[in-house]
């Protein structure tokens, strides 16, 4: 018999209706089942916190819908959809989106479509009692809502960055029954989902059927994905937690106060990582850009190098989370390439090359069973000082006698050697010296550390990092407050362009910026 469905301590149901958002339905890592549930069902945090709101506007799709909006409304009306202030980098992209938008769904005299005032909602009220104790079940869509002028014709569309995977059957179901069955308006005969690419204009259907058949979609795949929805219990700390209403019970969330040496003093609450830390050390507005998930230029993000350095990765993650745990060998399968990853024939032979070298420094000669072992793991710390969300994921976590070691996996393709020291070079290093430090990853202490593995055509290099000695953690705790500092206090991240701007992954946004090349 499964467990019931129970709310953290802390939270108090305020309504007897569940509404559930369509988006919900998609799921995926960026979501948090639990805090999904809770939202659907009406709970809020017994003694909430007020939180100050960012000055620039962070829904990337906001600006958009706005603009779009103004379009179809009559002269003088105001958007429907509410924005904050605009980054230089989302006023480009957003205009770009209406742009494309215009030209993939031009005007058809002989089928004329216009924009519903409202957006559709579907309601159901059970007949009994209800497991879950609601009076009422709300299903909402969110996208571009169009009719025909009779209302015989429905069509959502979806607006995306870009067109990606295909969304679960569940969503799909669930937007087909709010467009069947939803209100405002007399039901339709006929209804149409289709996403649209605001980065390309590309267009692909996701349905196209009749009302009954809209039903049908959701009776085959509609309630076992609201079930999922509604009774979601995992809690998934990441980036997420960073506008979650229920931080303060989540009972999976880690406290780490002071984690990164700078105080709130009523900052909004963010969420930071090394790599965002690098963006923003770079230039602020490139990271700004980067949190709003702006399209990437891929002759930057997929550059080679880079590429080879994931593929690396994603071997050795697969390798060393697959089964029991045996060290890797210098016997390095032809065809190593992940799927997934596109290698030139000469990176694939250094690649190997590379995993060979890895062989000699193996951290699986370690470790007894696969409970010792963390692949890629998320460790998610909410610094209540600051009131940072910090979010890392190490290469691999590995238990050694008892002890945690936090290992990192770098490729170099020549054997020079930098002078610059490591918790400078590699921050991720600095962050994973103060948790341990800390004693925040748990176990013994004894023989916890943190270690770099180089590999390099002429071998592999392995540097241990004491993370208890002084002078290691006053170093990582100066490398981070400097890496965090002006982030913490910046509400506009303005550009600063300089040659950072060639190797610029989202330059085409950003009108500071003289490189143009396309985000293709």
């Amino acid at each position: 018999m499964s467990q019931p469905w129970l709310p953290p301590d802390g939270v108090t149901r305020t309504s007897d209706v569940i509404t559930v958002s369509a988006g919900m339905f998609k799921g995926g890592e960026f979501r948090c089942p639990a805090a999904d549930a809770l939202k659907t069902r009406g709970y809020h945090t017994t003694d909430p916190v007020p939180r100050r709101r960012e000055r620039l506007e962070h829904f990337a799709l906001g600006p958009f819908m706005a603009a779009c909006d103004i379009r179809s409304g009559p002269a003088g009306s105001s958007p429907r959809t509410r924005t904050g202030p605009l980054h230089d980098g989302l006023r480009t992209w957003s205009e770009h989106g209406v742009q494309m938008y215009e030209s993939a769904f031009p005007l058809d005299p002989e089928r004329p479509l216009h924009e519903v005032p409202e957006p559709w909602t579907y309601r159901y009220r059970p007949s009994g009692p209800d497991p879950r104790d609601a009076q009422e079940y709300r299903l909402t869509v969110w996208g571009r809502c169009l009719a025909s002028p009779d209302g015989a014709y429905r069509e959502l569309r979806l607006p995306v960055h870009r067109l990606r995977d295909l969304p679960p059957d569940g969503f799909t179901a669930a937007v087909a029954l709010v467009l069947a069955e939803g209100a405002p308006g007399p039901p339709p005969e006929h209804v149409r989902i289709v996403e649209f690419a605001l980065f390309d204009g590309r267009t692909r259907e996701l349905f196209a059927g009749s009302r009954e058949e809209a039903r049908a979609r959701y009776r085959e795949h509609g309630p076992a994905a609201l079930a999922g929805v509604l009774d979601g219990r995992e809690y998934r700390p990441g980036s997420a937690c960073g506008g979650c209403p229920y931080l303060s019970v989540c009972p999976a969330l880690r406290t780490a106060p002071g984690l990164l040496g700078i105080e709130a003093h009523d900052r909004p609450r963010r969420t930071w990582s090394v790599t965002s830390g690098r963006a923003y050390r770079a230039c602020p507005a490139r990271d700004h850009m980067r949190r709003l998930h702006l399209p990437t230029a891929d002759s930057v993000e997929r550059e080679v190098t880079a590429e080879r350095g994931r593929a690396l990765h994603a071997y050795l993650a697969e390798r060393h989370a697959h089964g029991s745990p045996r060290p890797c060998t210098v016997e390095v399968p032809e065809e190593w390439v992940p799927q997934g990853f596109d290698l030139p024939s000469d990176e694939r032979a250094l690649g190997a090359l590379l995993l060979r070298r890895h062989a000699a420094v193996c951290p699986l000669r370690y470790v007894g069973d696969g409970t010792d072992v963390r692949t890629e793991p998320r460790v998610v710390r909410h610094d209540t000082t600051a009131d940072v969300v910090v979010l890392a994921a190490p290469d691999l976590l590995y238990r050694d006698a008892g002890s945690w070691v936090w290992r990192e996996t770098k490729t170099s393709v020549t054997d020079r050697r930098s002078d610059r020291p490591l918790l400078e070079r590699y921050p991720q290093l600095a962050l994973a010296v103060v948790l341990i430090a800390r004693g925040d990853l748990g176990g013994e202490p004894f023989r916890a550390r943190v270690e770099l593995e180089v590999l390099r055509p002429g071998g592999a290099d392995l540097e241990i990092i004491d993370p208890f000695a002084p002078a290691n953690r006053v170093t990582a705790e100066k490398v981070l407050r400097a890496m965090v500092a002006d982030w913490h206090g910046d509400d506009q991240y303005a550009a600063r362009p300089g040659r950072s701007c060639e190797r610029c992954e989202v330059a085409r946004w950003c009108t500071a910026s003289s490189v143009s090349e396309a985000a293709a």
